[in-house]
């Protein structure tokens, strides 16, 4: 089991110029790492679309790598998603999904999600057809492995065990300390357009 922060620490450091979208529990501890022009958060709108709003933008910029992070609980709200991305009839070479699989909806107090003990993600995707397909569960195979996983061609998933956390759920606010937090959706999202222009 890894810890989340680790991870997100490996991805930042191999990120280069990718579109980030982030999810619920990854949201803030991606900011402290990236203040990057590509990042945009997925919050403030229905949970679980990280993984569907980060297909469509790898779809209509396919020139340019995208690189979503999603949580457990997100990605089976929207579990057919995986289905859509892998029965593409053109595939999304440039589209990567990584899941922090912790077994909780961690933002809204950790309530175990169901089917916690012996579900995985990686045979759905693999049954549903993805052919890049890989499992950490520890940070050094994780930081050996991500370049060469960055730089093939995708739909890929990773699947990271991370360990339990007590990430608050993330908000908007015109206020706020983080940078792609503190403008309404519709107003991160044209500035995501515009940096993708």
């Amino acid at each position: 089991m890894i810890n989340k922060e680790e991870c997100l620490e490996i991805i930042a450091k191999y990120r280069t110029d990718e579109v980030m979208v982030t999810s619920m529990g990854t949201t803030i501890p991606w900011a402290k790492l990236s203040d990057h022009a590509l990042d945009y958060a997925s919050v403030g709108s229905a949970m679980g679309h990280t993984a569907d709003f980060a297909l469509g933008i790898a779809l209509a910029q396919p020139d340019r790598k995208v690189l979503a992070l999603n949580g457990d609980g997100s990605m089976l709200m929207c579990l057919g998603t995986l289905a859509t991305i892998a029965g593409l009839e053109k595939p999304a070479r440039n589209y990567c999904l990584f899941i922090f699989h912790n077994g909780t909806y961690e933002v809204t107090g950790n309530q175990e999600i169901p089917g916690r003990r012996g579900f995985s993600f990686s045979t759905i995707a693999k049954g549903v057809g993805f052919q890049n397909v890989y499992d950490f569960d520890a940070a050094d195979s994780l930081d050996a492995s991500l370049p060469a996983i960055l730089h093939q061609d995708g739909p890929g998933i990773i699947n990271l065990d991370v360990g339990q956390s007590t990430e608050p759920p993330p908000h908007r606010s015109p206020d706020s300390p983080v940078r792609y937090l503190s403008g309404t959706l519709a107003e991160s999202t044209h500035e995501l357009r515009k940096a993708l222009s």
